[in-house]
C-alpha cells in the first residue's frame, strides 16, 4: 500500500474539492494517459488495483507512470463509540483528485492497445475517466 514516509501532521481536515486540476493536466511521459472527468478521492487500494489490471493487460509489453500519490489520512472512529471521544485514528490514506488531471499513463503500445488498456484501468477507479493522447504525436 501507497503512504507517505512521514508528515507534519498526523491528521487532516476533510478538505473541499472544488475547482478543476491545475497541474498534471497533460501527458507528460507516455503516450496515453487516463483523465479524470469528475471529482473524488481515490484510495492506495484503488491505485494499486490500477496499477496490477495495466501491468496484467499489458504482460510485459509497455511501461506505466502513476501521477498520483496518496498523501492524505482519513480518520475513522471505532464502531459504537460515544460522542465527544476526539477524533479517530488514520485508518487508509486517499489522493485528492479534480477534473482535468491526468492519473496514470502507458507507453510502449498500440492505440487500441492502449485505449482498451486506460478503459480496464478506469473501471477500477470510483469516478469517471477518459483516454487522452499526447499532444504533439
Amino acid at each position: 500500500m501507497l503512504m507517505p514516509a512521514q508528515q507534519k501532521y498526523r491528521k487532516h481536515h476533510r478538505g473541499r474539492m472544488r475547482g478543476n486540476a491545475s497541474r498534471c493536466v497533460t501527458v507528460a511521459f507516455g503516450e496515453y494517459g487516463l483523465k479524470a472527468i469528475d471529482r473524488g478521492w481515490v484510495t492506495s487500494a484503488q491505485i494499486e488495483a490500477v496499477r496490477v489490471a495495466l501491468s496484467r493487460f499489458m504482460k510485459r509489453k509497455g511501461k506505466v507512470w502513476i501521477r498520483i500519490f496518496p498523501d492524505k489520512p482519513v480518520t475513522m472512529r471505532p464502531a459504537e463509540t460515544r460522542m465527544g471521544t476526539g477524533k479517530g485514528n488514520p485508518e487508509f490514506w486517499v489522493a485528492v483528485i479534480r477534473p482535468g488531471q491526468v492519473c496514470f499513463e502507458v507507453g510502449g503500445l498500440t492505440e487500441v492497445e492502449a485505449t482498451r488498456c486506460i478503459q480496464l484501468a478506469g473501471a477500477k477507479l470510483p469516478m469517471k475517466s477518459i483516454c487522452v493522447k499526447r499532444e504533439g504525436s
